[in-house]
């Protein structure tokens, strides 16, 4: 119902007319639909200190809370969204059958690290992922958390069936935790601080990308309004790199804007940044990530593995080709326009 409320919101402001890329990317309308989740990321920086907004004084920019990717992608769908933060794992299902969305990753916001994980809540008696047979774990599904939640059973040899995975979002799951209703969760801070307080880590993302099985919050663009609207797909680029030199030459600074966002003090916005892995924005355009034009980069081969694995779980109809997910790759005016 929440997710389904949080798209009505969209579609509601939509239809007042905030919608820059309805119906194919209206250049006529100067105005940005953005998607933002409430997870430590500089995402939150640029709307906190308004960067777009001070690039773009000639746009209205609208920026709405979604609690997962799944109700982002739900979104795209309905053509009410302009440019968002989601995971890799959404990501993936998004570029394959049968969403199919049209839209591009233009942005690496975070590499996923500390800042998502496998608790186990204290007296459930689980000490160890192979412990979870028969037991009740929450994750918001169809999310980076859900993708890693999979990854960990399957390298533990557990499969599936044999855990009780119930689909719930970050705030549901640590009032379910609270109850006690609960025996493990795989879900990202802010939430995931609490949850440490009364349970032991099973297994971080960190620690599953090192096993091969890596994933990112990533910032994507409809393709029509990028398209239509280069210069504000520019400008967003630029702000989001603004806001990742923040957290790397002023964590202070950064703390206290991700902490306004957050409801959190800034030194807890601190200590939750330090647990997240953000690139320098000369990465970006690196090999290893986006790429530059002519040269698509190595995540484009790391979204088709997620998509191979989320096959592999009948999550998915159909694994897209690379090369489509190369094309699904923003790297127009890379590197030279984050500077």
């Amino acid at each position: 119902m929440k997710k389904l409320i949080a798209v009505l919101s969209v579609l509601f402001l939509a239809a007042c007319g905030n919608g820059a890329a309805a119906g194919g990317g209206d250049a006529s309308k100067k105005s940005i639909r953005i998607a933002y989740q409430a997870f430590p990321s500089g995402d939150l920086i640029v709307k906190n200190q308004g960067l777009l907004e001070k690039a773009l004084p000639d746009y209205k920019i609208t920026w709405t809370k979604f609690d997962s990717g799944a109700s982002i992608n739900t979104a795209f769908v309905a053509k009410s969204l302009d440019i968002a933060a989601i995971g890799s794992s959404p990501v993936a299902r998004g570029l394959s059958a049968p969403l199919n969305i049209p839209y591009q990753v233009a942005f690496v916001l975070d590499v996923a690290g500390d800042n998502e994980a496998l608790v186990a809540r204290n007296g459930s008696g689980v000490t160890d992922i192979a412990g979870l047979k028969g037991k009740k774990v929450a994750t918001p599904f169809a999310s980076t958390a859900h993708y890693s939640l999979l990854a960990a059973l399957a390298g533990a040899g557990v499969k599936e069936s044999e855990v009780n995975i119930v689909d719930l979002e970050p705030q549901d799951i640590q009032a379910a935790w609270t109850r006690g209703d609960l025996d493990a969760a795989y879900t990202w801070l802010p939430s995931l601080d609490e949850l440490k307080k009364t349970g032991k880590v099973l297994i971080s993302s960190r620690q599953l990308a090192t096993a091969g099985k890596p994933t990112l919050d990533l910032g994507v663009v409809d393709t029509a309004f990028a398209q239509a609207h280069p210069e504000a797909v520019d400008a967003w680029r630029k702000a989001e790199s603004q806001a990742l030199d923040l957290i790397a030459n002023d964590p202070a600074a950064a703390a206290k804007a991700v902490g306004a966002e957050l409801n959190l003090s800034a030194d807890d916005a601190l200590n939750q940044l330090k647990q997240g892995v953000f690139l320098k924005p000369a990465d970006i355009s690196s090999p290893e990530w986006l790429g530059t034009e002519g040269n698509v980069g190595k995540l484009a081969d790391n979204l088709v593995s997620a998509a191979e694995f989320l096959k592999s779980q009948q999550k998915i109809d159909a694994v897209p080709a690379l090369a489509d997910v190369q094309k699904a790759i923003y790297v127009k005016g890379l590197p030279g326009v984050l500077g």
